[in-house]
C-alpha cells in the first residue's frame, strides 16, 4: 500500500524487537520487553562459559599436578598417586555412606526442594491484594535475600537443636540436613521474586480477559497466569540450582563430610604435605565445574528459548 511505512526491527541489548507494521506500538513494546527481562535477571548471577574454559581448566590440572609431582619427596606416594588413591573417597566417602560429593548433591537437591516450595508460596503472597500479607512476604523476601549464606547457615546450625524430644521418640538431626535448612532459606527468598516477576511480567490484559470471563482470582492464578510463568521461572529456577550446588561446600566449615571436608581429611592422612594441596582443591574445583557447566550451558539455552517475546 502507497504511504505506507513499515518500521524496521530495532536491536536492544539482550532483547530481539520484531518488525511491525504499527510503529505506535513499539515504544510500550520495549519497555515490556525491558521489564520482562530484568524481572526474570534480578536477583541471578549469569553463567556464561564457553567451552575453551574445559582446555583452560584441564591444562591448568595438569601443570599444577607436574609442579606438585616435581616437587614431592621420592621417597613418599606422589601427589596423583595420592589423589588416584583418594578420589573414591573424596567423591562418595566410605562404602555404603553418603558421604563427599555424593552429599553435596543431596544438600543441593533437598535445599532446592524446600527452598522452591516455599519460595513458590512466599512469591505468591507478594502478589497478593491483602497488604499485611504483602508486606510481610516482602520483608521476609529481602531479609533472607539480602543475608550472606554463610552468616545463615552458621546461626542454623548454632540455633537449631541437635536432636528433637517428642516425648515418646527421639529424633536426631544430623549436620547436613541443618545445612539443607541453611541453604534453604536464601534459595526461597530468590525463588520468591522469580515467581514475583514472573507472575507481574504477564501483560494486564491477561487479568482484565479472565476478569471478564467471571473467572475468580483463585481461577486465573492457577488456570491462566501460573502456567504461563512457568517457561518464564524454569530458566532462572535452575540458574539458582547451580549456584547452590557450587555453594554447598560453605558446610564444610560446620563439620558436614561433604567433599571439601573430606578432601582436607585425606591430605591429614597424607600427613598434610603441602604439594599435596594444589591437587586437591583443584580436583575439587574440576568435579564441580564438570557438574555444573552442563547445567549452565542448559540454562542459556533455555533462557534464549523462552524470551519473552511481543
Amino acid at each position: 500500500m502507497l504511504g505506507r511505512k513499515t518500521a524496521r526491527s530495532r536491536e536492544i541489548p539482550g532483547v530481539t524487537v520484531p518488525a511491525t507494521d504499527l510503529p505506535v506500538l513499539l515504544p510500550a513494546g520495549e519497555r515490556a520487553q525491558r521489564q520482562a527481562m530484568l524481572e526474570r535477571r534480578e536477583g541471578t548471577y549469569r553463567l556464561n562459559p564457553q567451552p575453551r574454559h574445559i582446555l583452560w581448566l584441564m591444562l591448568l590440572f595438569m601443570f599444577v599436578c607436574g609442579t606438585a609431582q616435581a616437587a614431592s619427596n621420592p621417597e613418599l606416594r606422589g601427589p596423583l598417586e595420592a589423589l588416584w588413591a583418594w578420589t573414591p573417597f573424596i567423591l562418595w566417602g566410605q562404602a555404603w555412606e553418603f558421604n563427599g560429593f555424593a552429599l553435596n548433591l543431596i544438600i543441593s537437591f533437598l535445599a532446592m526442594a524446600l527452598g522452591t516450595v516455599a519460595g513458590a508460596a512466599l512469591g505468591l503472597m507478594q502478589v497478593s491484594l491483602l497488604l499485611p500479607v504483602r508486606a510481610g512476604s516482602w520483608v521476609v523476601t529481602q531479609f533472607f535475600r539480602n543475608s550472606p549464606w554463610l552468616v545463615l547457615l552458621f546461626c542454623i546450625m548454632l540455633l537449631f537443636p541437635f536432636e528433637i524430644d517428642l516425648g515418646f521418640t527421639v529424633i536426631p538431626v544430623p549436620d547436613w540436613l541443618k545445612a539443607v535448612i541453611g541453604f534453604s532459606l536464601p534459595v526461597m527468598a530468590n525463588i520468591s521474586e522469580v515467581v514475583r516477576g514472573a507472575v507481574q511480567s504477564l501483560p494486564t490484559g491477561q487479568w482484565e480477559s479472565a476478569e471478564s470471563l467471571a473467572f475468580s482470582r483463585r481461577q486465573t492464578m492457577w488456570m491462566i497466569i501460573l502456567p504461563q510463568c512457568i517457561k518464564r521461572m524454569i530458566p532462572p529456577w535452575i540458574n539458582w540450582y547451580c549456584i547452590l550446588a557450587m555453594a554447598t561446600p560453605l558446610c564444610s566449615i560446620m563439620g558436614v563430610e561433604e567433599a571439601v571436608n573430606l578432601a582436607q581429611q585425606a591430605m591429614v592422612a597424607e600427613d598434610s604435605r603441602p604439594e599435596l594441596l594444589a591437587p586437591f582443591y583443584l580436583f575439587l574445583l574440576v568435579i564441580f565445574f564438570i557438574y555444573c557447566y552442563p547445567i549452565a550451558r542448559w540454562t542459556i539455552a533455555l533462557e534464549r528459548r523462552y524470551t519473552v517475546k511481543i
